[in-house]
């Protein structure tokens, strides 16, 4: 484990748990106030190319960052196969088994969120939780197709400080269709001009998709720590 291990109680024990789970911990590269536990969405893995890049950019800026899989996702690695995700009951009670183990082993700050489907769990759970934060980049306002049932209710009237980085053309989210929608006041959304739910964003723009990644690393980093 990283002896960079900031904001651990106890830095033998949270490795010896991190190898015990499975996780992914991405220690920040200098001293840390805050953790990220980081949830990935719906089709890729904790270590996808996109979750790597986004947790060692977090990690750059300061903020500790620890990825875990949900049930269905730990399984295909088993046995390969392709399933989708459990049913919400299943995905939230495996974060909270998470967040708990987490809340133990980790002082300071401790933010939740993820990508896509597992930045929306997350909301779903944060006030619950109790969390210090949360961060949601691409969230899931509605199915590809279906912007006529958006899943935005409980965003009315949440309570954690959240931040929801959001690409401008996003299939699961467009700017159009977003700036309609009601939130509670402590939800800021972070524009990416021209981006997909990746954060891609068009050639034309005249934004590389490295510049949009690292932008938003940056507000993610600046949003948990203060």
């Amino acid at each position: 484990m990283d002896k960079e291990h900031k904001a651990s109680i106890d830095g033998d024990q949270w490795a010896q748990c991190v190898r015990d789970h499975g996780w992914l911990w991405n220690a920040a590269s200098g001293p840390a106030s805050a953790t990220l536990i980081l949830a990935h969405g719906a089709g890729a893995p904790m270590d996808s190319n996109w979750m790597s890049d986004m947790a060692a950019r977090l990690a750059a800026q300061g903020v500790n960052v620890l990825r875990f899989e949900f049930p269905y996702m730990s399984q295909r690695r088993i046995d390969g196969g392709k399933r989708p995700p459990n049913p919400a009951p299943k995905l939230l009670e495996c974060w909270r088994e998470v967040y708990t183990v987490v809340r133990r082993h980790v002082a300071g700050r401790l933010a939740i969120g993820g990508k896509s489907m597992g930045g929306r769990m997350a909301s779903l759970l944060a006030d619950e939780l109790g969390a210090d934060a949360l961060v949601c980049l691409g969230y899931p306002f509605y199915a590809v197709g279906k912007p006529e049932k958006p899943r935005v209710e409980h965003l009315a009237s949440l309570k954690t400080r959240t931040l929801i980085v959001q690409g401008e053309r996003d299939a699961l989210g467009n700017r159009e269709a977003v700036e309609g929608y009601v939130f509670s006041p402590g939800i800021e959304v972070f524009w990416m001009a021209a981006g997909d739910h990746d954060l891609k964003p068009l050639k034309a723009s005249g934004v590389s998709h490295d510049q949009h990644l690292m932008a938003a690393a940056k507000r993610v980093a600046e949003f948990v720590m203060c």
